[in-house]
């Protein structure tokens, strides 16, 4: 990571799609099994987040087609996804639009995790808020065209859920810059699951267990300040 422009990271994603697309994987598999480049699901976090969904957007050359010869976004997962310093601060290529509903008409279901903690600052001036409001998760969810969901833990900060050891400088720092909810191991619980849930519900269709996440919140790891969905079958939830 270098700078905050973002476009080198979003070409680099590109290309691996491409490449699969092109048959890349399957060139390496056994031969007796073959990739679906129809299935392919995309995940980032903060500025990665940004990342999936300009690449969604259309912000790189990729082959976004269905079938042979080209390949399929099923599903788009942005843990806490950060679009810049503050509104009217977004780093290049900026993602929001500030449009409103159905802004953001990314072509496939969406789902954004986001952190209570995230959007509070560790010691301001001196260290902002990791996942600053204005630019976060509460507005890329807002600017979703459906289906989408969004999900908040209440009690943790941008980085919890990462290995509790994270080494070196960068590790060190996401201890030291960013606000936290203290032990990281239910986060990483919920974010696993979270994601685990709605690709089954959108890849593989089978959506008992994100279903379950809308009807009973309670039953996760951790506590859910919001969850809300998107569709046109069910009205919005909010807890």
């Amino acid at each position: 990571m270098s700078g905050p422009d973002t476009t080198d990271e979003i070409n680099s994603a590109a290309a691996v799609i491409n490449w699969l697309a092109a048959g890349g994987l399957t060139s390496k598999l056994p031969p007796n099994v073959r990739a679906d480049a129809t299935k392919i699901s995309i995940s980032g976090h903060s500025r990665g987040g940004k990342v999936a969904f300009a690449l969604a957007l259309g912000h790189a050359n990729v082959s976004l087609r269905g079938g042979a010869g080209g390949a399929t976004i099923a599903a788009l997962v942005a843990v806490d996804p950060v679009d810049g310093f503050a509104t009217g601060k977004q780093t290049p290529p900026p993602i929001l639009t500030y449009g409103g509903a159905n802004s953001l008409r990314v072509p496939a279901p969406v789902m954004v995790i986001g952190t209570g903690l995230g959007g509070l600052a560790r010691a301001a001036p001196l260290l902002p808020a990791c996942a600053p409001p204005g630019v976060s998760h509460g507005e890329f969810y807002g600017e979703c065209a459906a289906p989408a969901c969004h999900l908040v833990a209440r009690d943790y900060g941008h980085t919890d859920m990462m290995d509790d050891v994270t080494p070196g400088a960068r590790g060190l720092a996401t201890r030291a810059v960013c606000r936290s909810g203290g032990a990281r191991a239910p986060m990483r619980r919920f974010v696993g699951g979270a994601m685990v849930a709605f690709v089954k519900r959108w890849v593989e269709g089978e959506p008992e267990l994100l279903e379950c996440v809308r009807a009973r919140p309670e039953t996760a790891p951790v506590v859910l300040s919001a969850v809300e969905f998107r569709d046109e079958a069910i009205a919005n939830h909010s807890y």
